[in-house]
């Protein structure tokens, strides 16, 4: 076939009535993986009283499949550009589904901890795919735009729809159910998905570098494993020893893509101030809203008493604010500019972490859904506009590398935001005052979590258990107000640096040199 004739059938196939099928898919896909990441905020207090986590443990359940996601998913870019997304697509739905059966059944803390790793790394073979698939299926920029508003949408709607699927089904079954939701979600993905998904791959793709695949996933889990237990426990030789491997790791394998030939991430596209602040505002967009959403769900169960179904209702908000900016981002950031809508997003994740600092145990379902929808809509406008802004930085045969850069932001977002701001609630949940009376055996299993500090308070005499249900729910309420403040601090900072990084930032023609 000649070139000319193999530019005309990728014409015929991205003008092909299908390709909207084909991004229903891609779409299901990407819903799933974000889902996964908040669908346990509301099984905690179940997993806590089945289980039996500690606190540290019972974080790391809540964010170790973020971790390993974000760790993994450059390479897994890389990978699928070598080997077809299509191909990478597929074989990491039918992984995701079988893994989804082992945390469904896990036994024991460290179990379910194991069993959420695996799950990252299934989930890391589906986001990278899913945009670079769309960066080729669209060739034309609006209906680019219009198709990553679609896919924005739904991954920054996977995150609030997460907490209402968990509610339904905790309200019906145990809380293992909020994963073997994945199997027929995964069974029809990848039935439609073998027919109506068209294979690309990069024709001159390289070698696969299994070096720098190691090198990004101890770098990164690393490094903010050190983050995490530095802000619980304070500076100790694991933590800094750790921190000392993740930051060599990233050193190294910066290094090492600088001198690869075929590189699984070309950092040089960070020398552009725009390419870096529209990552920069991924990763703080969806960090905000990821912790917004983790401990809400805790604070409106085990605070404000309500139901697992009614607290994911009192959620849904976010994503409806989420799926109405994400089909609007492209329309708004052409008729206004690219820095004004990802700004006017993150400047609206602020507000609704700001909102936290006023929450009390009498806050009405009103005011909760309203600061949940002006937060999705900032995560839905800020997301949708940043990814489409990376995508068309690069040519479509590294649309994998380039698609993951923009995922990892998302995902190490999602997993700072329980971490981080996790570690801020934790912090000032563990200084609450013990009532006179408790013992301190009882006291001292309190401190690891909300959660099981309710248990505790259960097994205790009326009077010393409702003391002890009272402190501990205005301490975990205080924590929240504290890490509200210092992630709308983050957020307005960020605001204003995107306003500036993002200038002369256009999506019809890309980055401007």
């Amino acid at each position: 076939m000649s070139t000319t004739d193999q530019r005309a059938t990728a014409h015929e196939t991205v003008r092909a009535p299908g390709r909207w099928l084909a991004l229903s898919v891609l779409v299901l896909a990407v819903l799933l993986v974000a889902v996964d990441a908040t669908v346990l905020g509301l099984a905690t207090p179940y997993l806590s009283e089945d289980l039996k986590p500690s606190g540290t443990q019972l974080l790391w359940i809540g964010d170790v499949y973020s971790f390993v996601i974000a760790g993994l998913l450059v390479s897994m870019g890389s990978l699928g550009d070598r080997i077809g997304r299509k191909k990478l697509l597929l074989t990491g739905a039918v992984a995701f589904g079988a893994v989804s059966v082992l945390n469904a059944y896990a036994s024991s803390p460290e179990m379910m901890i194991l069993a959420r790793a695996l799950l990252g790394i299934a989930g890391a073979t589906l986001m990278p795919s899913t945009l670079a698939l769309i960066r080729n299926i669209f060739h034309d920029p609006k209906e680019r735009s219009v198709a990553v508003g679609i896919w924005g949408a739904a991954a920054s709607a996977g995150a609030a729809v997460g907490p209402v699927v968990g509610g339904f089904l905790l309200e019906h079954f145990w809380w293992g159910s909020v994963f073997l939701i994945n199997l027929p979600v995964m069974a029809v993905l990848v039935v439609v998905g073998i027919k109506l998904l068209p294979e690309s791959r990069n024709p001159d793709p390289g070698p696969w570098d299994l070096i720098s695949v190691a090198l990004s996933l101890i770098g990164i889990v690393a490094v903010v494993y050190a983050v995490k237990e530095a802000t619980v426990h304070g500076l100790r030789p694991d933590t800094c020893g750790a921190a000392v491997i993740g930051i060599a790791a990233l050193v190294w394998f910066v290094r090492r893509q600088l001198t690869l030939p075929s590189p699984l991430l070309d950092v040089r596209l960070f020398h552009h101030k725009g390419f870096s602040g529209a990552v920069l505002a991924d990763l703080l967009t969806i960090l905000g809203l990821s912790g917004l959403v983790f401990f809400l769900s805790q604070f409106l169960q085990l605070v404000q008493g309500r139901s697992p179904l009614e607290a994911g209702l009192i959620e849904l908000p976010a994503a409806i604010g989420a799926v109405g900016a994400g089909l609007l981002a492209g329309w708004a950031a052409r008729r206004a500019s690219v820095r004004s809508a990802v700004s006017a997003g993150l400047a609206a994740v602020g507000l609704a972490l700001a909102a936290c600092t006023l929450l009390t145990a009498d806050t009405s379902a009103l005011m909760l859904g309203v600061a949940l929808f002006v937060g999705g809509l900032g995560a839905g406008l800020a997301f949708t506009v940043t990814a489409d802004v990376i995508l068309s930085t690069v040519p479509k045969e590294q649309a994998g590398a380039a698609s993951a850069v923009s995922e990892t932001a998302y995902e190490l977002g999602a997993a700072l935001g329980i971490a981080l701001l996790g570690t801020v609630v934790t912090g000032v949940y563990r200084d609450f005052t013990v009532p006179q009376g408790v013992p301190a055996g009882a006291a001292e299993a309190a401190r690891d979590s909300l959660g099981g500090a309710v248990e505790v308070a259960e097994g205790l005499p009326a009077h010393q258990g409702e003391a002890l249900l009272a402190s501990v729910q205005n301490a975990f309420t205080e924590g929240f107000h504290v890490a509200g403040a210092v992630g709308s601090a983050v957020l307005f900072a960020t605001a204003l640096a995107a306003w500036f990084l993002l200038r002369g930032q256009r999506l019809e023609s890309g980055i401007e040199h």
